[in-house]
């Protein structure tokens, strides 16, 4: 597996695009963000930043995370439908190679029962309550991931850094809203399904194969220790998707 980490509404500069994506891509999500994607495009063909306005708008953690994003001058930011992972499923397509999406969906009677656990860590009183304060909580993860900040390899925009900040805030703010077990859980389901994808790889390409597997950057340290663990293999078959042709990204 190649895991390639992106920051959501980021325009990554070409020397950070993966061009040889292998024999297949590992999204995760489920195979309804597709839709989502469309609609967004056909919401911004009509009014070209309306989603991330109306993301701003809304407020919450991730409204925080726009916010900062648009402060940003030297990156291309706030961009819908998320683009590094929707260039990279416009590619596989292309190339007819599989896509695997990693999250199941709500019908999965395992994972329905993992988002029901999930929905109530996230509405407990406690946590209701502390996001009445969300601005204190946030600046404290800011600090945080500030001081752990790196510079940019050479020639890349310093924003970089910034954006990379702020996307580790935003997720550490979130993993927080539910638990660490339920978030390890969520992570050993991945880990499962993302071994059955490159299974299902190599039934073709044989020991080769080579999966890319798309997520969020600040998720990489949890989903690899999910990985190491080597847990049973989920079996899981590409899903057909079907997206216009368009000229390679």
């Amino acid at each position: 597996m190649v895991l390639h980490g992106t920051l959501p509404t980021v325009v990554y500069p070409n020397p950070l695009r993966p061009r040889d994506t292998g024999h297949g891509l590992a999204l995760l999500e489920s195979q309804d963000v597709v839709d989502l994607w469309v609609q967004e495009e056909s919401d911004e063909a009509e009014s070209p930043g309306v989603n991330f306005d109306f993301g701003l708008v809304s407020g919450g953690v991730f409204g925080r995370y726009l916010e900062g994003l648009s402060m940003l001058d030297d990156l291309q930011v706030g961009s819908y439908p998320d683009p590094e992972p929707r260039r990279l499923h416009r590619n596989a397509e292309r190339r007819d190679r599989p896509v695997y999406f990693i999250e199941p969906l709500a019908d999965d009677t395992d994972w329905s029962e993992f988002l029901t656990q999930e929905a109530k860590a996230v509405s407990h009183w406690r946590k209701l309550l502390a996001m009445v304060r969300t601005g204190k909580r946030w600046k404290q993860y800011l600090k945080g991931h500030f001081l752990e900040a790196k510079r940019p390899p050479k020639g890349l925009p310093a924003d970089l850094s910034s954006a990379d900040v702020l996307a580790s805030t935003w997720w550490s703010f979130t993993q927080w809203l539910s638990t660490p077990e339920l978030n390890e859980q969520r992570d050993r389901r991945y880990a499962r399904r993302l071994r059955g994808a490159l299974a299902d790889l190599r039934a073709t390409h044989g020991k080769d194969a080579t999966l890319l597997v798309v997520h969020h950057l600040p998720h990489r340290v949890a989903l690899m220790g999910a990985l190491k663990e080597l847990p049973e293999v989920e079996e899981i078959s590409s899903t057909p998707t079907e997206t216009p042709l368009q000229e390679e990204e």
